[in-house]
């Protein structure tokens, strides 16, 4: 995949610093108990996977249901745990260099890791998917507040408030 290439050296040539990148990878589930879990997969584990036409559809939907914004087989969050896996543990890189494409295709690979590792990801995910769709419901909330404040003006300026205008003075 292309998008994984690419954003793996955008990730190498921008400099963070060791705290932003401890969030991240705490954002996006990269903690021991995963590291040592993905440490344990093999070239066997992803081969003998009981991967099925149906269970790829099936994840997908599931991935729609939970996301909002999917992009073909993964969603955005999952695209960047993919990015941080990969350059944090090189045994999950070896392995996907050798079953990919040669034993596996490259949605097939992601759609096994995730599937493998749902348990301790999927609170992660939610997570992020919630913060997601807060901070889309506080910026619909500031353009609301900010799209029209003429209409403020008006309602303020209802007939019954005016006072009747002062006769001349002569």
């Amino acid at each position: 995949m292309y998008w994984l290439k690419r954003t793996l050296s955008k990730s190498s040539r921008n400099p963070n610093t060791a705290t932003q990148q401890q969030h991240e990878q705490e954002h996006h589930g990269i903690t021991d108990e995963l590291i040592n879990l993905v440490k344990s997969f093999t070239i066997d584990t992803f081969k003998n996977f009981p991967l099925q036409d149906e269970d790829e559809s099936s994840y997908s939907e599931e991935v729609e249901s939970t996301s909002t914004r999917v992009r073909k087989d993964l969603s955005q969050w999952q695209e960047r745990h993919a990015v941080l896996i990969l350059s944090n543990v090189k045994e999950i890189s070896q392995l996907r260099y050798v079953l990919c494409p040669r034993h596996l295709k490259e949605n097939q690979f992601w759609i096994i890791y995730f599937t493998l590792a749902r348990s301790h990801l999927a609170p992660y995910e939610l997570r992020a998917i919630q913060q997601e769709k807060l901070k889309q419901m506080a910026m619909e909330d500031d353009k609301s507040s900010d799209k029209h404040p003429h209409e403020i003006e008006m309602a303020e300026a209802k007939p019954g408030n005016f006072t009747e205008p002062l006769p001349p003075s002569d």
